[in-house]
């Protein structure tokens, strides 16, 4: 088959501008399924770099409470309830407030979209269902080296549109998972 292919591309003038053309587009639409690969990657990658971001801040606005007990006795956010002993404190900020400003989202629907272009009738990702846990240090644990840090958790539902050769495809849709935590340094 190769040799017949050689003999084709030899001895004719103009027959291989068929094969040409198709490898042409072979790799014209190999080139699309990548950069819309590397689109969606990019918007991943973004969105949960935001989210990072968004726990984070959220560890540190918990800040004052955390330091309050590691400092009296290697606690997590608890505060002085009076005679009765020892309250809970510790606030899951308001995360969607956050993406939304660091990522141009706005709230659209129960959930929080980012439209495309400045049309904004295509929508670029959308991000849902959030859901923030908060594991607070223990109250004067025994073992302070060995005790649960003060950390929180978060999860959101991202969804990215798939468009390839002008079409817009089924949506991915991703869980991401971000964790950050509280460290004592003294």
């Amino acid at each position: 088959m190769y040799e017949k292919i050689k003999v084709i591309l030899k001895n004719q003038r103009g027959t291989s501008f068929p094969l040409v053309i198709g490898v042409t587009l072979a790799l014209v639409i190999m080139l699309c399924g990548v950069s819309e690969y590397f689109r969606l990657n990019i918007i991943v990658v973004g969105v949960k770099e935001a989210v990072e971001d968004a726990i984070i801040s959220t560890v540190n606005d918990n800040y004052a409470g955390v330091y309050h007990g590691v400092r009296e006795g290697y606690s997590g956010g608890y505060l002085p309830d009076g005679d009765t002993g020892w309250e809970v404190a510790v606030s899951e900020g308001d995360i969607y407030t956050y993406l939304d400003g660091s990522l141009g989202t706005e709230q659209s629907g129960g959930r929080h979209v980012k439209f495309a272009g400045d049309s904004g009738n295509s929508m670029e990702f959308a991000i849902d269902s959030l859901s923030v846990t908060i594991r607070n240090a223990p109250l004067a644990p025994s073992d302070p080296s060995n005790a649960q840090r003060f950390e929180a958790d978060a999860v959101i539902r991202l969804e990215v549109p798939v468009r390839f050769g002008g079409r817009l495809l089924p949506s991915i849709h991703i869980t991401l998972k971000v964790q950050a935590g509280y460290i004592e340094v003294f």
